[in-house]
């Protein structure tokens, strides 16, 4: 069972930034990044392939997130945040005996076995 912390949420302006962190017990084949606003469904933000060395990015988060990794930590650095890029955001993780129905779908939350607890993040415009 791997557990997974995250950290570094908060409150900032429209334009400012927030690092947030996820820490996992063991190392997994895929990370991601989701985030799920109130009436709103799970979305993807970003994801990568510890393997292959890949990364996905929503198209609403591309250029403005950047997803990267420390052995088992795992990072979402975001910039020029936006009044919608208010949510909970959510760390997961995906095994290789996950990894099949994953790697199609990266930014797909059905696929991945592990979630954190999710940390809040609020832009105010």
């Amino acid at each position: 069972q791997v557990q997974l912390v995250e950290s570094g949420g908060g409150s900032v302006q429209a334009g400012g930034s927030l690092r947030l962190s996820c820490a996992a017990s063991e190392s997994t084949v895929y990370m991601a990044w989701f985030r799920q606003a109130p009436g709103k469904e799970r979305e993807g933000v970003a994801a990568a392939d510890n393997f292959a060395a890949a990364t996905y990015y929503a198209g609403s988060v591309k250029g403005r997130f950047t997803i990267s990794q420390d052995k088992n930590i795992m990072y979402l650095s975001m910039h020029s945040l936006k009044p919608e890029d208010t949510a909970m955001y959510y760390c997961a993780a995906a095994s290789a005996r996950a990894s099949g129905r994953v790697r199609s779908r990266p930014l797909t939350p059905s696929g991945y076995e592990y979630w954190g607890q999710g940390t809040q993040v609020t832009v105010s415009s």
